[in-house]
């Protein structure tokens, strides 16, 4: 009894080995994974504040205010004056369209046109 008790001892260590090397390589795998995404992250995050800087510097207001000038004659664009805004209460809104009733409903439920009475 005892041969075969060391040989299933042997075979489960053998199966624990080659699982813990499988899932060595996996771990390893992952962390690879990760740390390329954690590359990919940081380069796009350079990018991003590239293109922050880049849209800061194209929206400069003297730059701006040049180009509004030098093409004046084709956009018509004038400064902003406080004239140019309304107020909440100005703004037209839409009627609300609520549906006229053409019926009623009395006490036991039952429904009446309004040629019935009540």
């Amino acid at each position: 009894m005892r041969p075969v008790l060391y040989v299933l001892s042997f075979l489960a260590l053998i199966a624990l080995g080659f699982w813990a090397y499988r899932e060595n390589y996996a771990t390893q795998s992952a962390l690879k994974e990760v740390e390329s995404l954690q590359r990919q992250i940081v380069g796009l995050r350079e990018a991003l504040s590239v293109q922050r800087a880049e849209w800061a510097y194209l929206n400069r207001p003297d730059r701006l205010r040049d180009l509004a000038t030098a093409n004046f004659d084709r956009l018509g664009l004038l400064p902003m004056e406080p004239t140019q805004f309304g107020a909440a209460a100005q703004v037209a809104y839409p009627p609300s369209a609520m549906p006229d009733i053409s019926f009623t409903t009395d006490i036991q439920g039952t429904i009446t046109t309004p040629e019935e009475g009540l």
